[in-house]
C-alpha cells in the first residue's frame, strides 16, 4: 500500500486504539491482538498500539495499517521520544508511527523533523500527536503525515475538558494540508461524528471501545451513592 492509498483508507473512517496501561489485567499481547480482531471484525480501518512486540503482534493478525508508538517513561516526551523508538517501531512492522511533536525538549537531544526523516527513510509514515495549534503547525511543517490531537488537556497549559477537543480539531482542519486525526475523549459514536463534522480526516477511539476496567470504573462512579 502506497503512502496516498494508505491515507485515503482512513479518510472518514476509525481508528481503534488498543492498549492498556501498566498494570491492568488487559496489558498482555495476546489479548491485546484479540482486540485488534475484534476491531477488525466491527469495520475498524486501522489499529493503534504501543510497543514493539504488540505492534508486531497485530501486524502479523490483522490486515489493516498498524500505527505503532512507544509509551517510555510517564513524564514530559514519552510517546516514541527519540528516534531509536521510531526505528524500532517500524521494524516491528508499523505503517505509521505516533510520536509526540509538541514543543518539549527530546531525551536523546532530537528534533521531531529528525524523528520524521529517520521513519520516512525506514520507508514509514508518521503521526504527530500534538496539544495545540502552534505544535501542528510546525509539525505539518517538519514534515507529518498526520496531526493528532492525542495530547490536548494532557500538556500543561491545554485545556482541561471531559470531551474531545473539538474545537483543536477544526483549527488544524482549517490551518494545515495534512490530514488532522482526532483523538482524545471521544466517548460516543455522537462525538465521533462531530469530529468528522468539524474537519478530521479519521477519528481514533480508545477507551471507549478497548478498556473494561476503565469503563467499569465510570459505571461504578456514576452509580455510587454519597
Amino acid at each position: 500500500m502506497t503512502a496516498q492509498e494508505l491515507t485515503d483508507s482512513l479518510r472518514g473512517r476509525l481508528i481503534v486504539s488498543c492498549q492498556a496501561p501498566p498494570g491492568d489485567p488487559m496489558r498482555e499481547t495476546g489479548t491485546l491482538v484479540r482486540l485488534a480482531r475484534s476491531a477488525v471484525a466491527g469495520g475498524g480501518a486501522a489499529i493503534r498500539a504501543n510497543e514493539p512486540e504488540v505492534v508486531a503482534a497485530i501486524a502479523e493478525a490483522v490486515d489493516l495499517p498498524v500505527i505503532g508508538l512507544w509509551k517510555d517513561g510517564d513524564v514530559s516526551v514519552y510517546i516514541t521520544p527519540t528516534v531509536r523508538h521510531a526505528l524500532v517501531l517500524v521494524e516491528a512492522g508499523a505503517d505509521v508511527v505516533a510520536a509526540d511533536a509538541t514543543d518539549r525538549p527530546r531525551p536523546d537531544g532530537s528534533t521531531f523533523a529528525e524523528l520524521v526523516a529517520a521513519v520516512h527513510g525506514a520507508g514509514a509514515l508518521v503521526m504527530a500527536d500534538v496539544s495545540t495549534l502552534a505544535e501542528g503547525v510546525a509539525a505539518a511543517g517538519q514534515g507529518a503525515d498526520f496531526v493528532s490531537t492525542t495530547l490536548s488537556g494532557y500538556v500543561p497549559g491545554t485545556p482541561e475538558q471531559s470531551g474531545p477537543d473539538l474545537g483543536l480539531v477544526a483549527a488544524l482542519a482549517a490551518t494545515i494540508d495534512v490530514p488532522v486525526v482526532a483523538e482524545g475523549r471521544i466517548n460516543t459514536p455522537e462525538d465521533a461524528a462531530e469530529a468528522l463534522a468539524r474537519g478530521a480526516h479519521s477519528v481514533v477511539v480508545g477507551t471507549a471501545i478497548t478498556a473494561p476496567t476503565a469503563l467499569t470504573a465510570r459505571f461504578v462512579a456514576g452509580i455510587a451513592r454519597p
